[in-house]
């Protein structure tokens, strides 16, 4: 697949591309071929001719490519999928054939292109629950300033009100609170003391 990708290159620098071969190239490697399996399974999932999803593959690869050379899309999952659906219009109209089900099925493809992956989600519940945990080593009423001020989004007042403390109390805790859980989640030592 990428030896084919250098006759693009030499048809990229005839029509004045912006992005040189070698950055695609690398561009490529990193950010769209870790989609395959993700590209599979939509084209699989969206395609009734399973013989046709390694060709479809492949021109969705060579489009994503090509279009690359002109300039490195900001969000490749994104273009990659719309890349995907757009070829599958394609090859509707082709075929002068438009099924009931293909036209739905196109339509909530633009939903599953724009959810985070497997990798990011998992990184996001990891990151959710390493707060969780600096959130329970603080003081019990530091936690719960910062739950209502930072989580809740409550303003002091409010705060004051709901834990029956002085507004001063309040920001004192919230600092305090804050200070906490940089350190938890920076891995610096914190220096925990009870509020008094």
């Amino acid at each position: 697949m990428v030896e084919g990708m250098d006759n693009h290159r030499d048809m990229a620098h005839s029509q004045g591309a912006h992005v040189n071969a070698p950055e695609v190239r690398l561009w490529f490697v990193r950010e769209v071929l870790p989609l395959e399996a993700a590209l599979m399974q939509f084209l699989q999932h969206n395609w009734r001719n399973q013989s046709d999803i390694f060709d479809l593959r492949q021109e969705v690869y060579m489009r994503v490519y090509k279009s690359a050379l002109e300039g490195l899309p900001e969000r490749p999952r994104q273009f990659v999928f719309a890349t995907a659906r757009n070829l599958l219009i394609d090859c509707v109209r082709r075929a002068n054939i438009v099924p009931i089900e293909a036209v739905a099925d196109l339509e909530a493809l633009e939903t599953a292109a724009d959810m985070p992956g497997p990798d990011r989600v998992t990184q996001g519940r990891d990151e959710l629950r390493h707060l969780q945990a600096a959130l329970d080593r603080l003081p019990p009423q530091c936690r719960q300033t910062v739950v209502l001020g930072r989580i809740e989004g409550l303003s002091r007042r409010e705060i004051s009100e709901r834990m029956g403390i002085a507004e001063q109390t309040v920001a004192k805790y919230l600092a305090r609170g804050m200070r906490t859980l940089v350190n938890i989640l920076y891995s610096e030592a914190p220096s925990v003391r009870r509020p008094e």
